[in-house]
């Protein structure tokens, strides 16, 4: 679903251009509203939430899938934790659809999707465990990685249940924002997978901008 913003990018109180293949990391409290921006078009941004609180709670795809009754994410989805509570809402989105099944990018996944050559290629994972021990700051180990939405990637399911990694649906200036339920980790990997057309084989920089939240 196409939902515009009603938030001025310049009134964020933060922005952060991330390049490809790095990684962004914050904390955004109850309220605070998160926009992901594509700056150049058919860009994957791989990213986990977290109880800021505790973050054994976390993002949970199945949990998201089945209250919602659908696979797709977009404006209108409320994102579920591992104990099936609202952690952030999906409140505009002028790309239409967001994968959240086809997983992100790792050693592992390259050599058996790919090739054997290709296991020592930079992946989401690797920017996540990066984060992860450049800012302990947040509490994070490396069993707390679990599932993730892939931002502006298509991964179109086939009728036999499999998964594809199709051109992508977004392009330049498309944008998602998403309103924390609770205070939340945000934990993003721009993605620099090369093996297949979700960054269209030439992974460019995403911006993020945070607002404070709307006084009650």
């Amino acid at each position: 679903m196409i939902r515009e913003s009603v938030l001025d990018l310049t009134a964020a109180k933060t922005r952060d251009i991330v390049n490809a293949g790095d990684y962004f990391i914050r904390r955004i409290g109850a309220g605070e509203t998160i926009r992901i921006i594509d700056l150049e078009g058919n860009q994957a941004a791989d990213t986990l939430f977290f109880n800021a609180a505790d973050p054994s709670e976390r993002y949970s795809a199945s949990d998201t899938v089945r209250e919602q009754g659908a696979l797709y994410l977009t404006a209108g989805s409320k994102l579920k934790t591992n104990l099936n509570r609202d952690i952030l809402e999906i409140v505009a989105d002028t790309c239409g659809r967001h994968d959240t099944v086809g997983g992100a990018c790792s050693s592992e996944s390259n050599t058996v999707r790919y090739d054997l050559e290709k296991r020592f290629m930079h992946s989401c994972r690797d920017s996540w465990m990066l984060a992860i021990v450049e800012h302990e700051e947040f509490g994070l180990a490396k069993e707390d990685i679990g599932h993730n939405i892939n931002f502006f990637m298509n991964v179109p399911v086939t009728p036999s249940g499999g998964l594809e990694f199709a051109d992508g649906v977004s392009a330049s200036g498309k944008y998602v924002e998403l309103t924390a339920r609770m205070d939340a980790i945000v934990l993003i990997s721009n993605c620099p997978q090369l093996n297949n057309p979700c960054n269209a084989y030439n992974p460019t920089p995403i911006e993020v901008a945070i607002w404070s939240a709307a006084p009650v």
